[in-house]
């Protein structure tokens, strides 16, 4: 390992440890519960986690009673089993997205580990502050989405391959674990990830040791278990659902889109990371500028690069392109930025320290704001534009959540005056004030928020609507997050597609855009969607001749 100023750097005292391990503890438990499923990701998710809770196969995941096989299960086994777990005590969705929780914490602990492997004992801190802190990271990171523990693997990946100069066996357990996790999570990304990232490691000197091929090595038997076991099982259930899992959904999906050539958006990625990844992305490049005369010494940089090189190259060639895939660059990122945070100007550092009190200042001071605009119908025009954009909502004063807000905004106040100077004194105000907002979004906003992501009231009215009686429902263009949420909230199973027996047609469509189905065959019996959400509408049919009950 190469010595930097970092590495210089005081130890951090129990106190300040247990300061910052609250600050993550408060970051990470905020928002986890008191909420219902909310669109798109977080819908979908939890139907799949519905149907194993509702007795449903554990082998085989299913949306609605049907298979839906685009991901592998682990996540939606550990969400069940924290829904059953805290089933006494929390609504099913609630104790299901504990499992987030569960796997972001690994995720921090990996994270730190890693960054006190390659830069140092003081390193493990930073580097779970500054990740934190990232702005694209604070809403992904309390949902219930598989990503999450995507996410957990690749922090195990690096923390597996910086470990592997110093204690090679556990280094190559970890990063075949890794592997695995992220296997069972989202399918093949992880193992291209791991694949692509050590043959370009041995490609450096520094890497081609006896040490690092027995971590691959160790790493390769820890990581068949996670890749044979659940598509063995699969597969002797039923050949069909693992090629249609295998080959449609994933291995034949990418190689139809690497043959397509048609990539409408490669620099996706680019033009996210610089806001997505804040504050790590600038941090990340001043560590890359710093070492780029020590990249043949450092294995750390040459790790780090080598590892967002990969996933940013794989990511942006994948069929599918979205923000949450891009969570596991937030990774190598931090790991940089961390490296920079030692060697960052005293200017640079001020800098960033006073623009972020001031940009959470700003914001804080909005949240407040539109929250007592709201509860008071003040004639301000962000009031007005925040009715319009939820109309219907009535605000109601909940006096716990005020008194929370109140005293977190105080401490916040006293922790920026407070907080004595040194190196990491801008990440950590950061990463507060990134909390702060996060606890007033979901103290004092939580009920407008959960007004325009919950499918609870639509479900209700259309529920009211069924006859008594009828075969079953088939969707039109119902998506599956919806197709979920109808399931839980109504128990009202919507096929994916439309079926001759089904005397019930739910369609979705926009407002503006819909076509009205044959009136001949087909009598409206229903129409709605979510309050205030004019990109979503939805018409319920009824099959003439079939008699209402």
């Amino acid at each position: 390992m190469f010595s930097y100023p970092y590495q210089k750097d005081q130890l951090i005292t129990p106190t300040k440890a247990m300061f910052l391990g609250l600050l993550c503890a408060v970051w990470l438990l905020t928002g986890l519960i008191g909420h219902d499923p909310w669109k798109p990701d977080e819908a979908y998710s939890f139907g799949l986690v519905y149907h194993i809770l509702k007795g449903g196969d554990w082998l085989v995941p299913a949306l609605a009673g049907e298979p839906f096989l685009e991901k592998p299960p682990l996540f939606y086994w550990t969400a069940a089993i924290s829904a059953k777990v805290f089933a006494p005590f929390l609504p099913l969705h609630d104790g299901a997205r504990l499992a987030s929780g569960f796997y972001m914490m690994l995720t921090l602990l990996f994270t730190g580990s890693a960054g006190r492997e390659l830069f140092g004992k003081s390193a493990g801190w930073a580097a779970a502050i500054i990740l934190i802190g990232n702005l694209g990271l604070l809403i992904h990171a309390h949902l219930l989405v598989t990503d999450l523990a995507l996410l957990t693997g690749c922090a195990m990946m690096i923390y597996g391959y910086a470990l592997s100069e110093r204690r090679h066996r556990l280094a190559g357990f970890i990063l075949g674990t890794g592997v695995g996790i992220g296997f069972m999570a989202k399918g093949f990304i992880a193992p291209v990830f791991f694949l692509f990232i050590s043959l370009i490691l041995l490609f450096f000197s520094i890497w081609r040791t006896r040490s690092f091929l027995i971590t691959l090595g160790i790493a390769l038997l820890s990581v068949l278990p996670w890749l044979a076991v659940w598509p063995t099982l699969l597969y002797l259930y039923s050949p069909e659902l693992f090629a249609e899992w295998a080959w449609q959904l994933n291995i034949g999906r990418w190689v139809a889109h690497a043959r397509g050539g048609d990539y409408p958006d490669p620099f996706f990625y680019v033009t996210l990371l610089p806001w997505f990844a804040w504050p790590a992305f600038p941090l990340a490049i001043w560590a890359v500028w710093e070492a780029r005369r020590k990249l043949r010494q450092a294995f750390e940089f040459q790790l780090l690069t080598v590892t967002f090189a990969v996933m940013l190259l794989a990511l942006s060639l994948a069929p599918r392109i979205n923000e949450l895939c891009a969570l596991p660059m937030l990774l190598p990122l931090t790991l940089l930025a961390t490296a920079a945070l030692f060697t960052l100007r005293r200017g640079a550092a001020n800098a960033l320290d006073w623009f972020g009190i001031m940009t959470f200042a700003l914001v804080a001071i909005l949240l407040w704001w539109g929250w007592t605009g709201l509860l008071v119908d003040s004639p301000a025009h962000i009031t007005r534009l925040l009715k319009e954009y939820r109309p219907g909502f009535e605000p109601i004063f909940q006096r716990n959540q005020f008194w929370i807000a109140v005293v977190v905004s105080v401490l916040w106040i006293v922790l920026v005056w407070r907080i004595g100077r040194s190196i990491r004194r801008s990440v950590i105000n950061w990463a507060a004030g990134v909390t702060l907002l996060w606890i007033l979004a979901v103290t004092l906003w939580m009920p407008w928020l959960d007004s325009s992501k919950s499918y609870r009231v639509m479900v209700g009215s259309l529920k009211k609507a069924l006859p008594a009686s009828y075969n079953c429902v088939s969707g039109v263009h119902v998506a599956e997050g919806q197709r979920a949420m109808l399931d839980y909230f109504g128990n009202i199973a919507v096929r994916a597609q439309p079926r001759p027996e089904c005397d019930l047609m739910l369609v979705e469509g926009s407002a503006m855009t819909h076509n009205t189905e044959d009136a001949t065959r087909w009598t409206q019996i229903w129409e709605g969607g979510r309050p205030g959400d004019k990109g979503e509408h939805y018409w319920l049919y009824r099959r003439k001749g079939v008699k209402a009950h």
